[in-house]
């Protein structure tokens, strides 16, 4: 038997007019680049045929730097998001590819606060390129589903700039579909979900809540990452069992909790926490978890969290020994509703993108005329076992067993951290805490 993780994190970007003269007197006409809404079909179809591919990126393309980058900005994001108590679930990577698409054009201060908060080395010009190279290895990884999809929703007559128009079709396979936000804000809002929904397995059907589109809205940016895969060394389905778990680190609650024994990545680290990192078949992700050796209470879980950092996290690994490890790990399912992330992106220094002096000139001129009324982000995890046919010759070697003392044990049975990550690129694709698996 094998278990299936599945993660659907999803990032919608809203530009607003900052009139609703803007909004409602456009007269350019459309840019010749943008399409009406397309036929369904896999992500990014609507671009084929339409812009002519340029040369694979090279090894000029600093893939490693900028994901460095980008983790930090993500460890930074999480730390602003994690305050309410239970789960939290967000995909760093999605957040910072559709705010790097916005951010190409962005200028002045707009684009300076930017560049601060999301990494962005000036004197690397490779940024957008580098997601074109990740996002194309992503999307065509055999030993897991990893696919990414964007697309840009525009007011039908909002005068888009070629050069960002082609920028983003290029870089990141985001074609242009125009909508009526003007006269249907609603309808339109609707459509956006059915595209998240579509390129979701129908998972999400609701990314933008109610509201979030009115007639002032221009332009929506929106990203979905999707993951599937199965464990490297499945766990056997018929040794979960029902088993206590200290929900929030107060009150137990019986769980299905899933049982195996294998060698993995591990360490009892000085800092108080076990580390352990469990790889996905083919060996290219892997997830790690995080767990307090400090069972009750929140504040292990809280400084573990706290400490969260690219050099942290790199050392931790660091100090990993492959041993067999006797694992206990939950059953569960995150579904959190859409987060909004306008507050934790002013908090982290970038303000004006969000104001009247906003400058978006790079996306539709004139100066001043955009700003983003809001950031929505929204993450799906379920973690289940399901009967395969790879899944039970693997586990036979779960089941092995060798005389001597006992191996050490990885109990998840209080809250804990996860990390996903992409071992080629090294981008932490999701991140997350789990205090209540129910």
């Amino acid at each position: 038997m094998s278990r299936r993780f599945l993660l659907l994190p999803l990032l919608g970007l809203a530009l607003s007019g900052a009139s609703a003269a803007c909004a409602g007197r456009t007269s350019e006409p459309p840019t010749p680049t943008a399409e009406r809404p397309a036929p369904n079909g896999p992500p990014g179809a609507a671009a084929q045929g339409q812009v002519e591919e340029e040369e694979s990126a090279g090894t000029d393309v600093n893939v490693g730097g900028m994901m460095t980058r980008a983790n930090a900005f993500g460890f930074e994001l999480y730390q602003r998001v994690r305050g309410a108590p239970g789960n939290v679930v967000i995909a760093p990577i999605s957040v910072h590819m559709a705010l790097s698409m916005t951010y190409a054009g962005a200028r002045a201060d707009t684009a300076a606060e930017m560049q601060q908060v999301l990494h962005v080395d000036p004197a690397d010009t490779t940024l957008h390129r580098a997601y074109r190279a990740v996002g194309s290895t992503w999307n065509t990884t055999t030993s897991a589903t990893l696919r990414t999809a964007n697309r840009l929703f525009a007011a039908e007559g909002l005068p888009l700039a070629p050069e960002f128009v082609a920028l983003t079709r290029t870089e990141y396979d985001a074609p242009v579909e125009l909508l009526d936000f003007a006269g249907a804000p609603d309808p339109s809002r609707r459509t956006i979900n059915q595209w998240v929904a579509q390129r979701t397995e129908e998972r999400i059907q609701e990314l933008l809540p109610a509201g979030a589109v009115s007639p002032l809205t221009r332009l929506v940016l929106v990203n979905a990452i999707y993951f599937k895969s199965t464990w490297q060394t499945p766990f056997d389905a018929s040794a979960t069992e029902p088993a206590p778990f200290l929900v929030n680190g107060a009150t137990e609650a019986n769980v299905p909790m899933m049982r195996g024994r294998a060698t993995f990545a591990w360490a009892e680290l000085p800092e108080g926490l076990r580390i352990l990192e469990m790889p996905y078949t083919g060996g290219d992700l892997s997830m790690i978890l995080l767990l307090p050796n400090e069972r009750s209470g929140t504040e292990a879980l809280s400084g573990i969290e706290g400490a969260l950092s690219t050099e942290t996290l790199t050392r931790w690994r660091a100090a990993m020994s492959r041993v067999e490890v006797e694992v206990r790990l939950p059953r569960f399912r995150l579904e959190p509703p859409s987060m909004a992330l306008a507050g934790p992106l002013r908090a982290l220094g970038m303000p004006t993108a969000f104001g009247g002096e906003a400058d978006f000139s790079g996306i539709a001129p004139p100066p001043g005329s955009l700003s983003i009324s809001d950031v929505f982000h929204r993450a799906f995890i379920e973690v289940n076992e399901e009967g395969t046919e790879a899944a039970a010759a693997t586990a036979v070697v779960m089941r092995a067993r060798r005389a001597g003392p006992p191996p050490p044990s990885f109990m998840a049975d209080h809250p804990f951290v996860f990390v996903l990550l992409d071992l080629r690129s090294g981008a932490v694709l999701f991140l997350g805490r789990v205090s209540d698996p129910r």
